[in-house]
């Protein structure tokens, strides 16, 4: 009975890579995209060198999986990406952005990021900061660093980034993308999309579309959870939208 299937990975992108022949993720969204019952397939945590043309063409072509990806960058600097050991630079990342909206015009993209890594100097946050304001998510998951026993920064490296400087890194950053998303959302002011009812919250039914954003729908009227609809976006935040069933 179920509708719809997150496919859930530290580095979901890799899947196969154990596997003998050259299986990757795009053959198992292949295979459940065949699934009669199955509405939608989505997939997460992405990493960048894992992300290749496979994938992006089966997220195009494959009616079953969501246009949406989540593509963590964590740094927009060259050098605290290699003391990262992240396996790509600013301009690589931006190039595979490139490609996946060239791809798939309608895709809606998210991020994590990192604030205050080690020796993290302004000028290198300055690059976080520029990234997300010229690629324009539609999310951004962000967090200030902090020390993990057993990893190589916390056997290494020193966590010298005052507290305070992360925290005002991290409100910048928070406030540009709430600006850009609400942007994005506004956009979308009666425009249709077709949500999945997940439930209801505060005695309101709401699901999400293909591209993630969760949609609060106008109805009083009893909904069965796993129901598509098609709905008319009348209201738009930052965080989340409003509208009512198109009959």
């Amino acid at each position: 009975g179920v509708k719809e299937v997150t496919l859930l990975g530290q580095n979901v992108d890799s899947y196969g890579h154990d596997l003998p022949g050259n299986i990757n993720l795009a053959d198992l969204l292949t295979e459940l995209n065949s699934m009669n019952d199955l509405s939608r397939i989505r997939f997460l945590t992405s990493h960048p060198n894992d992300m290749d043309d496979r994938i992006i063409n089966a997220v195009s072509n494959l009616d079953k999986v969501c246009e949406n990806i989540n593509l963590p960058f964590q740094a927009g600097d060259d050098e605290v990406l290699k003391t990262m050991r992240r396996g790509y630079t600013n301009k690589e990342y931006r190039d595979l952005v490139k490609k996946i909206r060239d791809t798939v015009p309608n895709i809606s993209l998210s991020t994590d990021l990192i604030v205050g890594f080690c020796d993290e100097s302004d000028m290198q946050f300055g690059e976080t900061l520029k990234l997300i304001e010229d690629i324009k998510f539609d999310k951004v998951h962000s967090a200030s660093y902090s020390t993990r026993k057993g990893t190589i920064a916390d056997r290494k490296m020193i966590d010298n980034v005052p507290e305070e400087v992360k925290k005002e890194r991290l409100d910048l950053i928070n406030n540009t993308q709430e600006k850009i998303v609400t942007k994005i959302n506004k956009q979308l002011l009666g425009s249709k999309t077709e949500i999945l009812i997940e439930g209801k919250k505060e005695e309101r039914w709401y699901g999400r579309n293909r591209n993630d954003k969760i949609v609060f729908l106008d109805d009083k009227n009893d909904i069965i959870p796993g129901t598509t609809v098609t709905v008319k976006i009348e209201k738009s935040s930052p965080w989340y939208m409003e509208g009512s069933i198109i009959k």
